[in-house]
């Protein structure tokens, strides 16, 4: 009997077989404000992973997205460089919460990570029940910065000096 499940690789195919996640999750259409978070994912050497998977589910986003085919979801592949990208819908600001809760998936490793994102701007920042149980030296992990677009930057760092917070799903 294998004690291999899927949780445990991403497999050989996973941009043909999650293509259409991608194509269901590309555009949504949404007439609450949108916010960009876009970022890299980098491997313990600071090197970017060109085949890795980000997944994020957006609490915020679900009740203004119901006519779309997953409301409050989307997933991504990373390019060449690393890069990711998520257009969010939100019709209100987080309020210490997470804008979107995100699952990576990438080559080596052994069973997905889970975290999330904050936005910097968020006023209640201070106040997230979530950012409490991180020590303080590490929320910054968690928090995307705003950038002279309007955009927010958040980078993944897998392992390292700079490793992103990864919580326990239960």
């Amino acid at each position: 009997m294998s004690n291999i499940t899927t949780s445990q690789t991403i497999g050989p195919f996973p941009h043909e077989a999650w293509a259409w996640a991608v194509q269901l999750t590309a555009e949504v259409g949404s007439a609450a404000p949108q916010v960009r978070v876009q970022g890299a994912i980098f491997d313990g050497d600071g090197q970017p992973i060109n085949d890795a998977w980000a997944e994020a589910w957006l609490p915020g986003s679900a009740p203004v997205e119901s006519a779309h085919a997953i409301p409050g979801y989307r997933r991504v592949p990373t390019n060449e460089e690393g890069g990711f990208v998520f257009s969010i819908s939100q019709p209100q600001a987080p309020a210490g919460k997470p804008v979107a809760y995100v699952t990576v998936f990438a080559r080596g490793l052994v069973k997905h990570q889970f975290t999330a994102v904050f936005l910097e701007d968020d006023p209640a920042l201070a106040q997230s029940a979530l950012l409490e149980q991180v020590p303080p030296p590490r929320r910054d992990t968690l928090i995307a910065r705003k950038q002279a677009d309007g955009s927010y930057l958040w980078n993944i760092h897998m392992q390292g000096a700079h490793e992103t917070v990864f919580f326990d799903y239960t």
